[in-house]
């Protein structure tokens, strides 16, 4: 190497399930994070049999096995921001957010609680935990319309009833919540507020069926720019332009739905 000297980049940890088919989950937030120059680490809270038809079953670890991920991974590397996705059920829920709440790096929170196929993937009773404890030590929550309603029961029908889910997940601690309108009809925004100030976020919509992983996506691409050392407006931005080309790359796989291209920028 000769005199170069080699700097870590910073580190980003995902707590999450995997995704055998690759498009989604613990595998999709490893690539966004190298695709955003960040060094990625996974907890694993579930192993899920799932391909382009949707999830065939799903196991969770045991919460020991979780809590030694993370003591492994915070107590030796330490991370500069955390992203978290499926965590299954109660226990897991509760774990996560007891250790981070500890650890006090920005956390983005995915409230995961259904597939894209509709499959779900959040223990009814797990609904309840991650409301009263996960929530609360989010930086950002990053729930879609239809985690929006499981979470505080606010219906939204268009553009209008974001800013009324807004407050009803803010209401449940986090300091931001992006609230993501892509399945309304019209062009697609998004609204991210902290009860203060507001960004909206508008993006064409591409006629792409081909969209598996894209909540997982841009909570993770969100991670990394905090990581990164974007405030938290700024990270937005810089991850839905990076999601935007992933969707509007995203390619055909197996007889379903096909993943984003998280390599679009290198192709």
């Amino acid at each position: 190497m000769g005199d170069m000297t080699v700097s870590t980049p910073p580190r980003v940890l995902t707590v999450a399930g995997s995704d055998s088919g690759g498009g989604a989950g613990i595998q999709a937030d490893l690539k966004t994070m190298m695709a955003m120059g960040v060094h990625g680490m996974s907890v694993i809270a579930a192993v899920t049999a799932q391909n382009s038809l949707g999830v065939q079953g799903y196991w969770e670890l045991p919460p020991e096995a979780v809590r030694a991920q993370l003591d492994s991974v915070l107590g030796d590397i330490g991370t500069q921001a955390v992203k978290t996705g499926m965590l299954a059920s109660p226990v897991l829920v509760e774990v996560v957010a007891e250790v981070l709440g500890r650890y006090g790096a920005p956390v983005v929170v995915d409230p995961v609680g259904v597939s894209k196929h509709g499959d779900s993937l959040l223990a009814e009773e797990a609904v309840e935990t991650m409301r009263t404890r996960l929530l609360p030590v989010a930086t950002v929550a990053t729930p879609n319309l239809w985690e929006v309603e499981q979470l505080t029961s606010v219906k939204v029908e268009d553009e209008n009833g974001l800013r009324r889910a807004a407050d009803a997940v803010l209401a449940l601690g986090p300091k931001w919540a992006l609230i993501k309108g892509g399945h309304l009809p019209g062009a697609p925004v998004d609204l991210l507020t902290d009860g203060a100030e507001e960004h909206r976020f508008a993006a064409e919509r591409h006629d792409n069926r081909h969209t598996h992983g894209t909540g997982c996506t841009l909570a993770s691409a969100i991670a990394s720019r905090l990581a990164l050392g974007n405030d938290v407006p700024e990270a937005v931005r810089a991850a839905k332009e990076y999601v935007t080309g992933a969707i509007a790359h995203g390619f055909p796989l197996g007889e379903g739905i096909g993943p984003v291209d998280h390599a679009w920028r290198w192709r």
